[in-house]
């Protein structure tokens, strides 16, 4: 009888992950898979249509758990996959980056003995205030097979004291979705459905809460984006942590639609982002995800955040951490303005086959 896994993903960076695997799993036949959905993240924008685009199967099981704070999101989704565990049980738990599904649902699997795979294990910021450092360093400690996507992490788990028979660097399987969609997100040409030339505008994301739970801030980012805007045309889907954020501080007017300068759009579907990162003069943002397709697509990435769990990028590819600091956002908008940026280099295994090393790896340590 064939192994069975639960491919278990709750949030929109987990299905760029588990899409290029699932498909790597299927293809490679030596397992069975369950696709389980926790419902972190819940909504039509920031959900179904990632499964339609990255042609995802529908979930096998949905544990529908919505939002919450920190602490209850991470208790009813143990709770709830707890119990899917108990009926359902798999030969392996495979989980997926650093968010809230990650760590409970890992939690969750070792105590009923279920082994734990993690897939971009060994991340680390060394930034304890960022609660997905937590879920890092939680769910490598509950893991069995640890799957890396850049030498960092590797390093990473041998200081820990990881033993090397647990650690397999595979590359980066997001970026497998990027290559794989890259084609399709070309031909949508966003950039042009709104008017704007390619490589003759920046695109921005912001939801951290470093960047937005702090009025001074926020309202520090949205001058400055208003500021930036007249010089370069910006395209800002705000995220929905971010637009409440700034009604509360009543800094709506900053962030309306309709702003000629700086576009401020909702939460776009992954395709609409690829081909307007793909197509931007520079990104700046305080996403993980971006700072890795920005390193890939040669976009220079301003990281607003004061440090990276992924520091290959700033290594090799395209990125610059310049915190919320004004100046410093300023003067690396102005240093690429002025064409003052480096160019990336070639990131090891980031070459869209990292799905493949996991469904291999998983195949050789369930038949070992």
């Amino acid at each position: 009888m064939k192994a069975v896994l639960d491919l278990v993903a709750g949030a929109r960076p987990n299905f760029m992950k588990l899409a290029p695997v699932q498909r790597a799993v299927a293809t490679l036949g030596a397992q069975d898979f369950r696709i389980v959905h926790t419902g972190q993240h819940y909504d039509a924008d920031m959900n179904d249509v990632f499964f339609q685009e990255l042609g995802i199967p529908a979930p096998d099981f949905h544990l529908e758990v919505g939002s919450g704070s920190h602490g209850a999101q991470t208790a009813r989704i143990l709770e709830r996959y707890e119990a899917h565990l108990v009926a359902n049980r798999p030969s392996a738990t495979v989980v997926f980056g650093d968010v809230n599904s990650t760590v409970a649902c890992a939690l969750a699997a070792v105590k009923l003995g279920v082994p734990v795979v993690h897939v971009e294990a060994g991340l680390r910021s060394f930034d304890r205030t960022m609660p997905e450092e937590i879920n890092r360093l939680l769910t490598d400690a509950v893991a069995e097979l640890l799957l890396v996507s850049e030498p960092s992490g590797v390093a990473n788990l041998k200081r820990e004291g990881v033993s090397d028979s647990k650690v397999r660097l595979v590359g980066n399987v997001m970026i497998d979705s990027l290559m794989g969609q890259l084609p399709r997100a070309r031909e949508r040409g966003a950039a042009q459905r709104l008017g704007l030339a390619p490589k003759g505008y920046g695109f921005v994301t912001l939801h951290r809460p470093s960047n937005v739970d702090d009025p001074a801030v926020l309202g520090r980012l949205v001058s400055l984006l208003q500021e930036l805007s007249r010089e370069l045309p910006l395209v800002f889907p705000v995220h929905p942590r971010t637009q409440n954020a700034a009604r509360k501080l009543a800094l709506q007017p900053g962030l309306e639609p309709g702003q000629e300068r700086l576009r401020c759009l909702g939460p776009q579907p992954y395709l609409e982002t690829i081909s307007l990162v793909a197509d931007a003069a520079v990104v700046l943002t305080d996403s993980g995800g971006l700072q890795e397709e920005c390193s890939v697509l040669g976009v220079p990435c301003l990281t607003l955040r004061e440090n990276t769990e992924r520091p290959v990028t700033v290594e090799l590819g395209t990125s610059r951490l310049v915190g919320n600091d004004v100046a410093l956002i300023r003067a690396a908008f102005d240093d690429v303005r002025g064409g003052r940026w480096p160019s990336a280099r070639e990131i090891p295994l980031w070459d869209g086959r990292a799905g493949e090393r996991v469904a291999q790896a998983l195949a050789d340590w369930l038949a070992r």
